[in-house]
């Protein structure tokens, strides 16, 4: 039976802070390294971070991973903190299956992972900057095979084990159908003949070498990062739409209507300032990773992106955008009106009061 090894990454990723002061973390934790993409290709590109976020080894936050596992985190400075378990791996196709089999939703390893979060988020202390009331997260699963007994290219490797992988992908035993093993599998990349990335929505199979694996765990973790982020957004212009609306709807005073729509003043800051931070957090989150002259990264990430439904996410988020700029613009409009209309009124009381007065004989 074929043999194959490999490392086993468990990735989950939480949202727990407006940002995170990296300088202060890496103070705070005593330690620290600065990620870097290293791209496959061996040609002149400019992959970075922006602003590369902090890589820890379990030890200096003194994690205790599950057995079998190395633990690691990452913080961006858009607030994630990524938990990285590490399982290294040698066995059969079988064998591997039944390892995502154990991992796909496995509850203990989330309970550990948030624990762990916490754990790592108190002790940034100052580090954090608004720390989230609640924590979203995601869970994803590298599998990164190095070494089969029988080399493959990627075209031969899809033809003999493309039942198995598929499997590994889906964390399922049963035999998938043809239908369901033909959507999974035809998402894929090469960039050198006898190396394949196949992304789906919850993990990804690489064949590579080490070093060509490593690259695309940190463009997995960092579009999970994003993932994050842009739920985070849609969650909070949802609440915030919901709360607009409300406040718009409700029945305004006399006081209200007539001494400047004070409502429709209050909304418009509201929404403008809202529209204004949404606006500067989605910028920095999307321009946190600059790819320039790699078209196989760039290609990698957008691959990857797609198969986790990203582009809906950033969708959603720009439509509610949108809504919150036309809400701007009514209220601006109608404070307008409110105030053309109270000073209308003004000089009609003002009339009255100047015909009374002439008519009373005082004013002549």
């Amino acid at each position: 039976m074929e043999q194959v090894k490999g490392q086993v990454f468990a990735l989950f990723l939480f949202d727990v802070a407006e940002a995170i002061d990296l300088s202060a973390a890496a103070a705070a934790l005593g330690g620290g390294v600065r990620s870097k993409l290293a791209p496959k290709p061996a040609t002149p590109a400019y992959v970075q971070y922006q602003e590369p976020p902090l890589w820890f080894e379990g030890a200096v936050a003194d994690l205790v991973p599950p057995d079998g596992f190395q633990a690691g985190f990452k913080l961006f400075d858009y607030g994630v903190v990524s938990l990285r378990l590490t399982m290294e791996f040698s066995g059969s196709w079988p064998d591997l299956v039944l390892t995502s089999n154990q991992l796909v939703e496995n509850e203990a390893l989330e309970r550990y992972a948030e624990q762990t979060c916490a754990d790592v988020v108190a002790r940034l202390g100052g580090a954090v900057q608004q720390p989230r009331l609640t924590f979203l997260s995601e869970d994803y699963l590298v599998f990164a095979v190095h070494e089969v007994n029988q080399r493959h290219s990627a075209t031969g490797l899809i033809e003999h084990d493309g039942d198995v992988i598929a499997s590994v992908l889906r964390g399922e035993r049963a035999q998938l159908s043809q239908q369901e093993r033909e959507e999974i599998l035809r998402h894929r990349i090469s960039y050198l003949a006898d190396d394949l990335v196949i992304p789906s929505w919850n993990a990804t199979f690489v064949y590579d070498t080490p070093a060509g694996s490593h690259a695309v765990l940190e463009i997995a973790e960092f579009a999970n990062s994003q993932l994050l982020q842009f739920r985070y957004y849609d969650d909070l212009l949802d609440t915030a739409l919901a709360r607009i609306y409300a406040e718009m709807q409700h029945s305004s005073s006399w006081y209200d209507s007539l001494i400047g729509g004070h409502r429709y003043a209050r909304a418009a800051r509201r929404v403008h300032a809202l529209f204004i931070d949404v606006n500067d957090l989605t910028d920095r989150t999307e321009n946190a990773l600059k790819i320039v002259g790699d078209v196989y990264a760039a290609r990698l990430l957008g691959l990857i992106e797609a198969r986790l439904g990203l582009d809906e996410w950033k969708k959603n988020v720009s439509e509610k955008l949108k809504t919150l700029d036309d809400i701007y613009r009514f209220a601006v409009e109608r404070v307008g009106m409110v105030r053309g209309e109270f000073l209308e009124l003004t000089v009609v009381i003002i009339l009255l009061f100047e015909l009374v007065l002439f008519f009373l004989g005082i004013m002549k």
